[in-house]
Order: C-alpha cells, then sequence, then structure tokens
C-alpha cells in the first residue's frame, strides 16, 4: 500500500506542473500580438432614413460595408451560430468537443476533414488570411482564436465575421452579399435566403461565379437540411426550390450628390435626400429626354424650404462620359436663367413701394440708352397691370422697374442671398433683367426657396449640418404677393394643382428652359437643354420643363401644402383704390419723354383715308411726355391719358381733325377725311 504521504507529494507536483503549464500557456496566449482589427471599408451616403443611397468600392476595389450584431436579423444570427458554431457563447475560443472529434478523424484519415473551427476560429483565419489545411494553422488560428477571446466580446468577435465573411468575388461581409443578391438589408431575412448567406463563406466552389447558382443551391439546401434535421428550423425543406438570388449591382443613386457628400469626409454620411423620391425623379428625368436626341439633359433639385434640406437632386439622366455629359452635374453649372428672376424683381419693388400687384404699367417700345429689349413674341400689350405683366412673362415692364431699381441692386440681394451671379464684363445692366447673367439651378432653387420663405430661410443643403438663417432679402408682403400672382400662372396641360406658384424661363437661342415652383413646403426647381450649351431649337420652360415640374411635385407627395395666408400689411385693392402714387408706375423712359423731343403721330398717316367702320377709329402716337391730351376737331375727349393709343368717334363722313399734347405742352396733329 502506497503510503498517503507519497500520494500527497505526487499530486503536488501534478498540481505544480499544471500550474506551471497553465502560466506558460497563458503567457504564450498574452505574448500574441493581434493583428490590426480595424479595416478599410466601403464609404456609405445613407438617406434621411438610414437607407442606402450609394456605396464606395474600398482602395482595393472591395465592396466591404461595416455591419454588427445590431444590423442582423436575429433569427439569421441564431442559425448561423446554430450551424456554424453552436457552443459560441460557452467556450473561449476553441470548442474542445469539436477539435477533439476533428483530430479523431484527422488521425485516422492522416488529414483534417471536418471542421472544428469555431467562429472565433474563423474569424482568426480572416484576419490573418492563413490557411486551414495544415496542422500549423490550425495551431496559430487557436491561439489566436484565444486571445481575440480575451480582449474582445462575443458580439464584436461576431461583428468580425459578419464584416469579412467572404461572399464571392469581391463581395466580403453579410450586408454587401444582402444588398448584392437580394437588394435588401440584411435585417430581415427568409430562411432560404439566410441559408444562402450562412452556405457561402464556406462554399468556395458555391461563390464561382461560374458555378452560380447551380452549387449555390445545393450548398443553401445542405444548410437548411442539417438546420431542420437539428430542429433548428420547423419549415420543411423544399429540395431543388428555386435559388432566387442575383448579384446585382449596388445602388447609385444621386450619383453627383453622394460624390460631393463623399469628398466631404466620414464613413457613413447621412443625408437629406429621400431615397424613394430620388428614384421616381430619376426615372422621370431619364423618361422626359427619350426622343429628344442623345446630348439633351436634364437636371432637378427638390428641397423643404422650411427646413433647407434637400430632398432630392438630379445633376444630369446619366452617370457617364456620353454625349449627354453625364459626369458635369447641371445642379452647380451657372447657365442664363432667362426670365425666372423677373419675380425677384417685381418683390424688389413692391418692398420699394414702387409697385403693387395691380399698379398700371407700360408695356410699349422704349429705349434704354442704347438697349432696346423686346418682348418674346415681339408684340406690344399698352397698359397692363404688373400681375398680368408678370404672369405673361412681358419683358418691357421688368425692365423698367429694373431700371428705377438699379442693375447693381439686383446683383446685391442675389449676393445677400449666399448666389453667386456671374456677370459679363463684372459690370450689370438691365439685360440681367432678362438672363444677362450666369446663375445654376441650384442658386435659383435657393432664391426660389427664399421667395416662398423669406423670414428665417435657411441655406439649401443635403445634410444635416447648415449654416445660420439667410438674412432677409424680402418682405412677407413681397413674397405673397409673387407667389399669389405666380400661383394663377396659366398651367400646362394636366398640370390642375392651384398650390403651386411657378415661373418659367427660356435662355437666348433656347439653350436653356427652365421652371421653378413652389407650394407651402416645397421647392422645385428644372433645368433642360445641353450640357455643352448648345442651343436646343423649339425649347421653352413653359412647354417642356413646367410640365416636368408638376409631374416632379406629383411624385414627391399626394398633395400640395397651400401657400401662406396674406399677412396684415397686404393690400387688397384694385387699381382705383390704390394710393395715387402706386396707381400707375412711371419708367424713367417715360419720365425723359421716352421722347427724342416731340410726340408723333404714328397711324393713321396725315391725310389718310379712314373707312367709318364699328364707328370708331384707332389712332397711335409715339414719343412725347405722358400723359397726354387728346383732341378731336378742337374739343378735348381723353385727358391725363397714359395709352398711346386712342379709339376715337367720328361724328359722320368728311374731315376728323386730331391733336396730342404732351405733358410739356409739346403737339403733334393729324387730318384724316372720314370715308
Amino acid at each position: 500500500m502506497i503510503p498517503m504521504s507519497r500520494i500527497l507529494g505526487v499530486a503536488a507536483v501534478l498540481l505544480w506542473v499544471a500550474a506551471l503549464g497553465r502560466d506558460q500557456f497563458d503567457g504564450w496566449i498574452d505574448r500574441t500580438k493581434l493583428p490590426v482589427l480595424a479595416i478599410e471599408t466601403s464609404v456609405e451616403v445613407l438617406d434621411r432614413h438610414g437607407a442606402l443611397l450609394r456605396a464606395f468600392q474600398t482602395s482595393d476595389d472591395r465592396w466591404r460595408l461595416s455591419a454588427s450584431v445590431a444590423d442582423v436579423d436575429p433569427e439569421f444570427l441564431r442559425l448561423l451560430i446554430r450551424y456554424e458554431d453552436k457552443r459560441f457563447y460557452a467556450h473561449s475560443g476553441v470548442d474542445l468537443i469539436a477539435m477533439m472529434r476533428a483530430a479523431a478523424q484527422g488521425l485516422r484519415n492522416g488529414k483534417i476533414v471536418s471542421g472544428g473551427s469555431t467562429l472565433t476560429m474563423q474569424v482568426a483565419r480572416l484576419l490573418e488570411e492563413s490557411g486551414t489545411g495544415s496542422w500549423g494553422g490550425k495551431l496559430r488560428q487557436i491561439r489566436l482564436a484565444i486571445a481575440l477571446e480575451r480582449h474582445l466580446t462575443k458580439d464584436e468577435i461576431l461583428s468580425l465575421y459578419l464584416a469579412r465573411a467572404p461572399y464571392g468575388g469581391n463581395l466580403e461581409g453579410l450586408r454587401a452579399a444582402s444588398l448584392a443578391y437580394y437588394q435588401k438589408e440584411p435585417r430581415r431575412l427568409t430562411p432560404s435566403q439566410a441559408g444562402l448567406l450562412i452556405a457561402l463563406p464556406q462554399s468556395p466552389e458555391a461563390r464561382r461565379p461560374d458555378r452560380f447558382p447551380k452549387a449555390a443551391q445545393t450548398a443553401r439546401d445542405r444548410v437548411l437540411s442539417r438546420l431542420v434535421r437539428a430542429k433548428a428550423l420547423k419549415v420543411e425543406l423544399q429540395q431543388g426550390a428555386p435559388l432566387k438570388a442575383v448579384r446585382r449591382d449596388f445602388p447609385k443613386l444621386a450619383p453627383h450628390m453622394t460624390e460631393r457628400l463623399r469628398q466631404e469626409g466620414g464613413q457613413r454620411v447621412r443625408s437629406t435626400l429621400d431615397k424613394q423620391v430620388q428614384s421616381k425623379l430619376e426615372q422621370l428625368a431619364a423618361a422626359a429626354v427619350r426622343g429628344g436626341g442623345q446630348h439633351l439633359s436634364v437636371a432637378m433639385v427638390v428641397a423643404d424650404h422650411t427646413t433647407g434640406e434637400i430632398v432630392a437632386s438630379i445633376g444630369s439622366t446619366s452617370y457617364a462620359n456620353d454625349k449627354r455629359g453625364g459626369f458635369i452635374d447641371m445642379t452647380r453649372v451657372p447657365r442664363s436663367p432667362g426670365s425666372t428672376l423677373k419675380p425677384l424683381i417685381y418683390a424688389m419693388g413692391f418692398d420699394k413701394g414702387l409697385v403693387h400687384p395691380e399698379t398700371i404699367m407700360s408695356d410699349r417700345p422704349m429705349q434704354f440708352g442704347s438697349y432696346a429689349p423686346q418682348n418674346f413674341d415681339g408684340r406690344f400689350r399698352g397698359d397692363i397691370p404688373v400681375r398680368e405683366a408678370l404672369q405673361s412673362s412681358l419683358n418691357l415692364p421688368v425692365v423698367s422697374l429694373l431700371d428705377r431699381l438699379g442693375p447693381a441692386n439686383l446683383i446685391a440681394k442675389l449676393k445677400h442671398a449666399g448666389l453667386s451671379p456671374q456677370v459679363p464684363g463684372g459690370q450689370a445692366g438691365l439685360a440681367t433683367a432678362l438672363g444677362g447673367m450666369g446663375l445654376s439651378l441650384a442658386e435659383l432653387t435657393q432664391l426660389y426657396a427664399i421667395l416662398a420663405h423669406p423670414v428665417g430661410a435657411k441655406p439649401l443643403s443635403a445634410t444635416d449640418e447648415r449654416s445660420a438663417e439667410i438674412p432677409p432679402i424680402l418682405s412677407q408682403k413681397a413674397s405673397w404677393y409673387i407667389g399669389d400672382i405666380l400661383k394663377t400662372v396659366p398651367r400646362p396641360s394636366l398640370a390642375g394643382d392651384k398650390n403651386i406658384a411657378f415661373k418659367t424661363g427660356t435662355s437666348y437661342g433656347h439653350r436653356d428652359a427652365w421652371a421653378m415652383g413652389y407650394d407651402g413646403q416645397h421647392v422645385v426647381g428644372v433645368w433642360m437643354g445641353r450640357a455643352d450649351g448648345t442651343p436646343v431649337p423649339g425649347a421653352f420652360g413653359g412647354e417642356h420643363a413646367a410640365p416636368l415640374m408638376f409631374q416632379a411635385f406629383e411624385r414627391l407627395k399626394g398633395r400640395s401644402i397651400p401657400l401662406p395666408a396674406p399677412p396684415r400689411d397686404v393690400l387688397l385693392l384694385g387699381n382705383a383704390n390704390l394710393p395715387q402714387p402706386l396707381q400707375r408706375f412711371t419708367s424713367r423712359a417715360e419720365q425723359r419723354g421716352v421722347a427724342h423731343d416731340h410726340p408723333k403721330v404714328a397711324f393713321p398717316p396725315n391725310g389718310a383715308r379712314v373707312a367709318h367702320t364699328g364707328g370708331v377709329v384707332t389712332v397711335q402716337i409715339r414719343d412725347g411726355a405722358p400723359p397726354f391730351t387728346w383732341l378731336q376737331d378742337g374739343a378735348p375727349v381723353l385727358t391725363n391719358s397714359w395709352d398711346r393709343q386712342a379709339q376715337l368717334t367720328p361724328k359722320g363722313r368728311g374731315f376728323l381733325h386730331v391733336r396730342i399734347i404732351d405733358a410739356n405742352g409739346r403737339a403733334a396733329g393729324t387730318t384724316l377725311f372720314i370715308e
């Protein structure tokens, strides 16, 4: 019989040896040099709801999207752990039971024939890119796996696996695979989808493009069969069920805007864009240029003018180096704004007390030094209210108003609004009223956001980081007048929404067609033309850009938001009830007499024989300084008249003597024979 003292001595020696071995083992693990755990992931630009707008490949041309346990369907994680490492939360990096089973099989077969790797060991292999076909490689994984378990939580280890698992080609990580194969985030996955995404990292054959989808389907079925047998899945597997997984390109919505946001920095950039609205409007823009030639392009900006948030931005109908200039962001390129600045000029006139929407203005030929503007259609309307002048986009009234305001003041307003107008020669002239400068679509949309929301206006931005409010450049009264006028502009066919105030514009030579509109919340800007600036014959803002703008509003939301109610200082009066200075606007040209010197009868000529048709005879004059006094056969028939034509009523057949006296006492006359 062995003495108890010897037994105790041997036991003590064994414990000492075990402790020494444990200490040596712990020291060996502690000396493990951990690889760099951080890895470059794709830059992502997200929409306002967190949906992916666009991802960018890493510097090594991989799609590697960041993923964590919180990003993934819990059911997928349960199935992954049950299939790959059912004792994941119990072991310390190595599953001894699985390792002994694998070692026994390896000894019997002379090589490694089954797993035994834990998820932690697989992470170690992915981190070091070490092989699994040798005992040396397995030993390195064991050492690193245990070291990882001592430094990281289980969720952190699982997140490393989710971010690095290989899924074929240049796809790495669960999120990249789920988005590529199923076009969805991995927050909710069907059993079939989960089965494929569990199988692919463990099946190099299934990841090969030339073997997909047949090998992938087999690998998925193998995973699901095992999970069903293990009672981890309650559904019965339908062998041979279609895979329904096709690798597609990653989304590339708002490519011009997302490229700018990426350059601003950050790994996951949260934007104010709305993915659904952006997608709808990109489809709308692409459809708008079909049939318009290979060079025609469209750009759009949609923003919430109450917050300054850009909801959608389309720089071009393509994103390629093509004939449309798809790589050029046409929301940022300065172009002639055509007539789209007219509302601002009238708003400035309202604030200066020069005009009211019902003020009468003259739409007649005028000379401003050497500048003699014409209306778009070459016609003149005579005396006309400001409201109708703006709605008809007449040129002479707005140029005469800008002549009183001063072009430099218009440029100053634009700059105070945060815009950068590009004026040819650096000196603004009256032609700026008709588009004689350069502004971008983004800047025009900002301007119309201010017209819609003049006090407390925000700079338009696609991120939540916006600068301070824009100092007011207009009063709420002037803003309301403009909205009230523009919301009753005749609509294109099928555009019946009366809550939208809008203005169109066409630049010289039909190079740019514009439509700018807003309701009580959103502003939409549309540009149509060619990126190279070549004219597009027949392109008009009203006929081409305006319908597109109204369609954009329809896709933006179901119902438009009404414009605000009038402020207290608005004058809701007709012309006759306005204060005397607001009843009629007198341009500087009219104050100078428009006149080269004396008034002259333009029609009919002296001595003309005129038919007595309808009982009236029309007489027109030019030059002279209004107001005018009209005399017929020596008797005054019109006094204090600002019109340059009059309809006179002859007493009958015979001679008719007409005389006109201007404000400076200068006279002109004609004698007609009435037949």
